[in-house]
C-alpha cells in the first residue's frame, strides 16, 4: 500500500468511526428521559488505533447481558462501547447529561466535516495532478 492508499484508508476509517460515534451520541440524546438508561460512548483514539491494526486485533461490541446479540461488522468499524461516568446522580437512574452529550455530538460532527473536507481536498489535488 502506497502513501496515497494509506492516507485514504486512514480517512475512510476515521469517517466510519466518527459516523458510528455520532450514532451512539444521538442515541444518548434520544434517551435522555428514559429511566435507567446508561449513556454510552467509546474512546475514538483507541478505536482508531485498533481499526488500523496498531493495537491488539479485532475489537467487538460488549455483550453486557446473556440476551444481547453479539455485535456485527468488520473489525475496523466495531468498537467497545463503554458507559459514561455520570456527572450527577438522578432519581430515575438515567446517566445522560444533555450538555455533555450535545458538546460531544457537536465536536464529533465538526471533526467528521473536517475529515470529509480533507478527503475532498486530497481527491481534488489528485485530479489536478492527473489533468495537468
Amino acid at each position: 500500500m502506497g502513501p496515497v492508499d494509506n492516507n485514504m484508508n486512514f480517512q475512510e476509517v476515521a469517517l466510519r468511526l466518527r459516523e458510528q460515534r455520532q450514532q451512539v451520541l444521538a442515541s444518548n440524546i434520544a434517551n435522555a428521559d428514559t429511566p435507567g438508561y446508561k449513556a454510552r460512548d467509546f474512546n475514538f483514539n483507541q478505536a482508531m488505533a485498533a481499526a488500523l491494526g496498531n493495537v491488539g486485533g479485532a475489537v467487538t461490541m460488549a455483550q453486557t447481558a446473556s440476551g444481547h446479540l453479539p455485535g456485527m461488522g468488520e473489525a475496523s468499524n466495531s468498537v467497545v462501547l463503554q458507559y459514561r461516568n455520570p456527572q450527577q446522580n438522578t432519581v430515575n437512574g438515567n446517566t445522560v447529561d444533555l450538555d455533555t452529550e450535545r458538546n460531544q455530538f457537536t465536536d464529533n460532527a465538526l471533526r467528521y466535516e473536517a475529515s470529509l473536507t480533507m478527503v475532498t481536498m486530497h481527491i481534488k489535488k489528485m485530479l489536478a495532478a492527473i489533468q495537468g
